[in-house]
């Protein structure tokens, strides 16, 4: 599996941005997506989640209500849509893949559970 970030870049707060996750040599049916943040300094955040069968969503209470998950199959693309952007959102952003189906209880946002990881894209909120 390979996974290509793209779309980040720098926007004023309050701006919003859609992220987008590109995936190769696996159907995307059948992969589990997640993305993640890692700000300079900090530990690598879990934001958010998308299932492989159903497509249920998870988010981080961190990113409720202005981050959203979606994915098309039919393009092996996953985005990430960031709205009313922060300064603390600022951070590399990448996406992680597990290959088959999840259970309620799984770790959804823990990077440990996934396999498979496509480098970063830069998201800067600065005016």
């Amino acid at each position: 599996v390979q996974l290509q970030a793209s779309g980040g870049g720098l926007v004023q707060p309050g701006g919003s941005l859609t992220l987008s996750c590109a995936a190769s040599g696996y159907t995307l049916d059948y992969l589990t997506i997640g993305w993640f943040r890692q700000a300079p300094g900090k530990e690598r955040e879990g934001v958010s989640c998308i299932s492989s069968e159903g497509g249920s969503t998870h988010y981080a209470d961190s990113v409720k209500g202005r981050f959203t998950i979606s994915r098309d199959n039919a393009k092996n693309t996953v985005y990430l849509e960031i709205d009313s952007l922060k300064a603390e959102d600022t951070a590399l952003y990448y996406c992680a893949a597990f290959i088959g189906a999840v259970v309620p209880g799984w770790p959804f946002l823990s990077a440990g559970a996934y396999d498979y990881w496509g480098q970063g894209t830069q998201v800067t909120v600065s005016s």
